[in-house]
């Protein structure tokens, strides 16, 4: 009888993933796709015409899953499930991903200043012909910002990596007058969904 200490591999550059997992005590391998312009195109996260944001979120963290198992199988890696996630805004039935530049996250935050935003987190695990996700739903209001607080926290390149220019464990928790969900799920990977996914595939968490 075996063991080893059950372990998963993590489809995911995020640091914020691989610290979550971390907390409740899931042992992973990160498993690195390519990026730039050699990006895999299974990973490609441009939302589809008249795709709507659940769809999409779901959609793009499916098909991280299903591609890392595929890459477990070609480097001949232990065959472990695959944990992917994606995380998305909405902001009036709108798509809102990681800015190309500063003067996009600048426009970003404008539109997000006083208002309430939606933030979609979908978690996938894939394992064999096997593949479930879950999906975190969550109400953020930001308080208005000022040019002056939307410019420096451009300039200090936190948004740059990051659905609809913030993140909540960073500078930007500052800028949260009220959060109706999860908090692991804007940081991006909601730990109850998670949980729940990995127990289903008999994880040990």
């Amino acid at each position: 009888m075996s063991t080893r200490t059950p372990r998963i591999h993590l489809a995911s550059r995020s640091p914020r993933r691989r610290e979550l997992l971390t907390q409740i005590g899931v042992q992973f391998d990160t498993l690195i796709f390519r990026d730039g312009a050699r990006a895999d195109r299974e990973t490609d996260e441009t939302p589809l015409p008249g795709e709507d944001p659940r769809t999409y979120v779901q959609r793009v963290a499916r098909a991280k899953a299903e591609h890392g198992w595929r890459c477990v199988g070609w480097r001949k890696l232990l065959p472990q499930p695959v944990l992917s996630a994606d995380t998305t805004l909405e902001f009036d039935g709108e798509i809102i991903g990681k800015p190309w530049d500063a003067a996009d996250a600048m426009r970003i935050l404008r539109r997000l200043s006083g208002q309430t935003h939606r933030v979609l987190t979908a978690v996938a695990v894939c394992h064999e012909a096997r593949i479930e996700t879950g999906l975190s739903v969550s109400e953020v209001r930001f308080t208005p910002l000022t040019e002056n607080e939307i410019r420096q926290y451009v300039d200090s390149g936190e948004p740059m990596d990051k659905a609809g220019a913030y993140g909540i464990q960073g500078r930007a928790g500052a800028f949260v007058e009220h959060l109706a969900g999860s908090y692991t799920g804007v940081m991006g990977l909601p730990l109850f969904e998670t949980t729940q996914l990995l127990r289903r595939f008999a994880y040990p968490v």
